[in-house]
């Protein structure tokens, strides 16, 4: 079931730089990946190694923190957004970040901050610090093919 999250260990950050570039590929135009997580869970780390393996050259990736979205030209134009400091959901409007939505691959950290405007077709990825290592949990939304490979690859349940 899509709603169902699947979860996995991820070791080390060198297996959250991995999950970042398996991810790389499988997305498209009009997937948004929702980043869940504390400070320091890895959220940036894992978009920094999408980004990367996606435009496949080693560009410098910031945080957007500050900038709150940064902006990435690839096959697919591709949207990182760090809506920490956002105190109302309207305030993703203002950013025209829906407007990416249909045309971009969207990853958005602290994606609570959207209220009821993150579509519910967003891919869920929560990362959960534990000790030296994180628990990743998935949640597909509409992307069986992405389940199937999470088990496939990571063994995920």
């Amino acid at each position: 079931m899509a709603d169902t999250p699947l979860s996995f260990l991820l070791p080390s950050e060198e297996d959250t730089t991995r999950l970042g570039r398996w991810f790389a590929p499988r997305l498209g135009a009009g997937d948004i990946v929702a980043l869940d997580g504390p400070i320091g869970a890895g959220k940036t780390h894992f978009a920094r190694a999408l980004i990367r393996a996606r435009l496949g050259f080693p560009e410098d990736v910031p945080s957007p923190t500050f900038t709150l979205i940064q902006t990435y030209q690839a096959d697919v134009d591709i949207w990182h957004a760090d809506l920490y400091r956002l105190t109302h959901p309207d305030e993703v409007l203002e950013l025209g970040l829906d407007d990416a939505f249909q045309t971009a691959i969207c990853l958005i950290e602290w994606p609570e901050r959207m209220g009821s405007l993150l579509p519910t077709s967003a891919i869920r990825l929560r990362l959960i610090p534990d000790a030296d290592q994180r628990l990743a949990e998935v949640t597909p939304g509409p992307r069986p093919d992405l389940a199937a490979a999470l088990r496939r690859d990571w063994g995920a349940k």
